[in-house]
């Protein structure tokens, strides 16, 4: 049997007529209630969606998203199945639904064909955990090659390190900081428009600020982002690093480091399940780590095994006949 293409297996709804204006767009207001960060990723997520429909002839903000059935959006399921993993698809699936709904408050579809066309069950993802934690012996040989190097790009590159490890922020998170979102004094990160558009406060541990305070004392205090851009001839740039950047960075550390296999990610998951570890309390844990409920920051824990044991010690059983 033949490779099926994307067109084989999804019908097409027709494309906009003419434009609707933006604040009438549903793709146009479901994105602008997103964080800045959030956003290219979820468009590109629709851009994927209006193309699988419509056979690479729309984009996200020509497709005529109020014109989708339920025969649409269940052979746009079935096409992502075949192409991405399970998290991805249903963050995309999550995506459309969101979209449609917009749709629905605008009075563009019907509220039947709107239940019918977001009625499609998530991909089931696998059980088993991804991503890992990181050993202390890692985070020292990645802290250390940064350390080794005395170009500026070693002390940003250590920040970097410090700041993902000692407060578990996401990639776009941290290249999103500005120098004035620092505080030498407690710590504290202050972390605008984060996922899911809320601010907070996160705070590093006194081992990583004079990590960071270094990188600023070569930085300089010029206004502007906290983690910068490094030249190839070595000077400092005062422009935004972007969360690739971010994987290029840690890429060539690890490589450097003898590090293999991990992500930028599985820092955040080696600062949940260590704070989790310490006995933190899984509510103070989900604000620092900017998660919408506590079930989603336990799906992060990464303690294994050894962990479970040791906590049933401290229940009380009676000693055996054969002992006493």
């Amino acid at each position: 049997m033949s490779e099926r293409t994307e067109s084989d297996v999804v019908s097409c709804p027709r494309a906009l007529t003419a434009p609707l204006p933006l604040t009438e767009h549903p793709v146009a207001v479901y994105l602008s209630g997103l964080s800045v960060g959030s956003r290219p990723a979820m468009r590109q997520a629709l851009d994927t969606i209006a193309r699988l429909l419509t056979d690479g002839s729309c984009d996200a903000l020509t497709l005529d998203w109020a014109a989708l059935r339920y025969k649409h959006t269940a052979a746009v399921r079935a096409a992502l199945i075949e192409k991405y993993a399970p998290a991805t698809a249903n963050k995309m699936l999550c995506a459309l639904r969101r979209v449609l709904k917009e749709a629905l408050r605008l009075e563009l579809i019907d509220a039947k064909d709107f239940a019918r066309a977001v009625d499609i069950q998530n991909v089931k993802v696998s059980k088993e955990l991804q991503g890992r934690a990181l050993t202390e012996k890692e985070i020292a040989d990645l802290m250390q090659v940064c350390f080794d190097d005395p170009t500026p790009a070693g002390f940003r590159d250590a920040a970097l390190i410090a700041i993902l490890r000692g407060s578990g922020l996401r990639r776009a998170e941290v290249v999103s900081l500005n120098l004035n979102d620092f505080n030498p004094n407690s710590g504290a990160l202050k972390v605008w428009g984060a996922k899911g558009g809320k601010d907070r406060t996160v705070y590093l541990p006194d081992g990583a600020i004079p990590v960071v305070e270094d990188w600023l004392d070569v930085r300089g205090g010029a206004a502007g982002s906290l983690l910068c851009h490094i030249n190839k001839a070595g000077y400092i740039v005062l422009r935004r690093l972007t969360p690739q950047a971010v994987l290029f960075i840690l890429q060539k550390r690890g490589e450097q480091a003898l590090v293999d296999d991990f992500s930028a990610h599985d820092f955040r998951r080696t600062f949940i399940s260590e704070l989790l570890d310490s006995g933190a309390d899984i509510s103070t844990v989900q604000r620092l780590a900017g998660h919408a409920s506590p079930e989603l920051t336990a799906r992060y824990d990464r303690r294994g095994e050894q962990t479970k044991r040791r906590a049933v010690q401290a229940l009380s059983i009676p000693g055996s006949r054969k002992r006493r």
